[in-house]
Order: structure tokens, then C-alpha cells, then sequence
């Protein structure tokens, strides 16, 4: 009996990874039987070939790898940690919290091509991930809508804190801006949930956020 995959998606800078851990905490109070994954996963060889192309070695900004050349990379990593890491648990009913999964490279690889393209990059994107490389669909997608100045704001103070350097596409406002506003696009097609993570340009607290994304994910596995 498979499980459920929840994805938390959302640009660089809008809180995913705090969203899945407070999720995670909750679900498990709950007594539900989950487990988290992140990507790309820093450190581990394949995820070597997304990790240096977000640190410049394939070039200095993210228009010089095309879209479908950057999302190989990262669905490689995906496939890996499938089959090596949470393939099993999910299989055996548990209750998967993604913090980014196929559905990043659907935002920010479709961001570097025109309108028009983007249609047939999704096709092919899913049809790899989803078909070919055979990883689950995500059963819930919950888009956290951070606007770009604020989340550019968080990474800056994060970059200070943890005293870590920004990739390729976390210091590319122009970029980032893309991205959301594709990945408005994306979320409307696609019927993700979507979550704003901010009221009046500020960013809300993360436990206010938490409760929205809590109550949504609740409603999903009482079905």
C-alpha cells in the first residue's frame, strides 16, 4: 500500500524548510508514521552534477545550462534517493514530507524559457521524472508565495547567520522573479495549494504560516 507524498514547494527564500520540519513535528504528534526529505541532498554523489551547477562550475549564472540539461541533474539525485533512502517507507504506507521535489524544477527551469515553451518543457519534465525514471506524483503540493524582496531579505540575514555564500540562484533577483511569477503560473495549472507567506510585503511568523499549511495537510490525509 503506497503512502502519501507531501511536497512543500516555493522559490528560494520562502521558508520551505522550516514549513517541513514544523509539519513534521505536528504529524508526528499526531502519530502519524512520516519521515522528510530534502533536495538536492549536499553531500551526497548524486547530487554532485545539481551541486556544481549551483555553485558556478557550469557557469556563473542560471541561463548558461539549459533547462533540461539542469533538471536532468537534479532528477538524477531524485531518482538516487528513491531507490537508496525513502522508496520503501513509502511504499509500505508512510507519509513522505518533501522539501522541494520534481516540482522545483518545474519552477525554475520553466522560468528560463519563454511563455510558450513552457508547456511542452512541463510534458516532457513530468514524463521523465513521473514515467521514466518511475517517482511517485506528489499527492499534495502546498506553494508557499513569499514576494521576492522579503524572501531576498531572509537569505541575506540566513547568508549572515550561517555564514554560507548564495548559488547561482539565490543571488539573481531578476531570476527569482521569474521563477515566482512562474511559478504562479504553474500552481494555477497544476491545482497546488497555495499558501502566502507574507501580508503587506512582511513576511507572516512561521507559526502562523504553520497552522494554514497544518490545516490543509489534515484535511488531505482525513480523505
Amino acid at each position: 500500500m503506497r503512502g502519501m507524498l507531501i511536497v512543500l514547494e516555493g522559490t528560494d527564500g520562502s521558508g520551505k524548510a522550516t514549513q517541513a520540519g514544523l509539519l513534521l513535528r505536528s504529524l508526528e504528534a499526531r502519530g502519524v508514521s512520516c519521515r522528510e526529505i530534502d533536495f538536492p541532498r549536499y553531500g551526497n554523489p548524486f547530487a554532485e552534477p545539481a551541486n556544481l551547477y549551483l555553485h558556478g562550475a557550469l557557469g556563473g549564472a542560471p541561463g548558461d545550462v539549459n533547462a533540461c540539461a539542469a533538471s536532468a541533474m537534479f532528477a538524477i539525485d531524485r531518482f538516487a534517493s528513491y531507490q537508496e533512502d525513502w522508496g520503501a517507507f513509502y511504499e509500505s504506507g508512510g507519509v513522505v514530507v518533501a522539501n522541494r521535489y520534481t516540482t522545483s524544477n518545474a519552477v525554475h527551469q520553466a522560468s528560463k524559457l519563454l511563455p510558450e515553451e513552457r508547456r511542452d518543457f512541463l510534458d516532457w519534465l513530468f514524463d521523465l521524472e513521473y514515467r521514466r525514471l518511475g517517482l511517485p506524483e506528489p499527492d499534495l503540493v502546498l506553494y508557499l508565495d513569499m514576494p521576492t524582496e522579503a524572501a531576498n531579505r531572509l537569505m541575506r540575514r540566513r547568508e549572515e547567520k550561517t555564514n554560507t555564500q548564495a548559488d547561482i540562484h539565490e543571488r539573481d533577483g531578476d531570476y527569482l522573479r521569474r521563477c515566482r511569477e512562474c511559478a504562479g503560473e504553474i500552481a494555477r495549472a497544476q491545482g497546488w495549494a497555495v499558501v502566502s507567506c507574507a501580508r503587506e510585503g512582511a513576511p507572516r511568523p512561521p507559526e502562523d504560516i504553520h497552522q494554514e499549511v497544518l490545516a490543509i495537510v489534515l484535511d488531505r490525509l482525513s480523505r
